[in-house]
C-alpha cells in the first residue's frame, strides 16, 4: 500500500473519530446529522476548552418560546446552544448572517437575519412564524455586544412588542466568565472560565409593566433581580 493511500485511509479515521465525538456528544435534534454533530463539537468546545459552568436554559420540551441573554462577545451563542437541549434560532445582525465563510452555518442552524439599518419588519415576522410553529429563537435584546459596565441599561423595545404578540415564555440568561468580552472573536480564542445563569421564565403579565425594558437590562447586565407579577386579589 502506497504512503498516499496510508495517508488518505488516516486522515478518513481520523475524520470519522471526530464526526462520531460530535454525534456522542450532541444534545439537541435539529433534523440533520450534520447540524447535531456541530451541536457536538460546540458543546465539548464549551465545556472543556471554556470550562463553562452553571445552568441549563430550562425551555420546555415542545412549544414555542423565547431566550434572551446578555452580549459580550461572540462566545455567547455557542454557550447558549451548549447549555439548552433544544436548538436555538438565533436572531443575528443581516451583516453577520452574509459573513463570507459563515453564511452557510448560519442558514444550516436556521438563523434569522435583522437588517438593523433598515426595517426589522421581515425578521420580526419570521420570529413570530417560528415561535408559533414551535421553534425557540434567541436573542440579545440589548441588540449588539454590551458590557456591564456601560451606561446604557434599557434594552430595546422590540422584545416586548414579540411577547405581547406572541404571549409566549422568556427565558432570561446571564453570560459571565468569558475571556476578551467586548470583542466577537477574541471571546471564541481566549480561554476562559464561562458561566450562564439561567433565571426563572417571564410571562406576559412581566410585560405589561412600562418598566420591564429597564428591569429585563438590568437582570441581564447582572444589577437586579425582576420581580413576579403581582397575582390579581380574588
Amino acid at each position: 500500500m502506497s504512503v498516499e493511500w496510508i495517508s488518505v485511509i488516516a486522515v478518513g479515521l481520523v475524520l470519522l473519530v471526530f464526526a462520531g465525538l460530535g454525534l456522542r456528544a450532541n444534545g439537541a435534534d435539529w433534523g440533520f446529522w450534520v447540524t447535531n454533530m456541530i451541536d457536538g463539537w460546540i458543546r465539548i468546545f464549551c465545556r472543556f476548552y471554556h470550562r463553562l459552568d452553571g445552568d441549563n436554559i430550562a425551555v420546555p420540551e415542545q412549544g414555542g418560546a423565547i431566550v434572551i441573554a446578555n452580549h459580550i462577545s461572540g462566545l455567547d451563542p455557542f454557550l447558549m446552544i451548549a447549555s439548552c437541549h433544544r436548538p436555538l434560532r438565533f436572531l443575528i445582525a443581516k451583516e453577520e448572517y452574509e459573513r463570507f465563510g459563515l453564511n452557510w452555518l448560519f442558514k444550516l442552524a436556521k438563523c434569522i437575519p435583522v437588517d438593523r439599518g433598515g426595517r426589522v419588519d421581515k425578521a420580526f415576522r419570521e420570529v413570530i412564524r417560528s415561535v408559533n410553529q414551535g421553534d425557540v429563537v434567541a436573542l440579545f435584546p440589548h441588540g449588539k455586544i454590551h458590557l456591564d459596565h456601560e451606561e446604557r441599561i434599557k434594552i430595546k423595545p422590540g422584545l416586548r412588542k414579540l411577547v405581547l404578540k406572541l404571549e409566549c415564555p422568556v427565558f432570561p440568561s446571564r453570560i459571565e466568565g468569558v475571556k476578551g468580552p467586548g470583542s466577537v472573536f477574541t471571546g471564541v480564542i481566549l480561554r476562559g472560565k464561562a458561566r450562564l445563569t439561567s433565571f426563572p421564565p417571564m410571562v406576559i403579565e412581566h410585560f405589561s409593566s412600562d418598566d420591564i425594558d429597564l428591569e429585563i437590562g438590568a437582570l441581564l447586565l447582572g444589577r437586579q433581580i425582576v420581580e413576579s407579577p403581582s397575582t390579581p386579589s380574588h
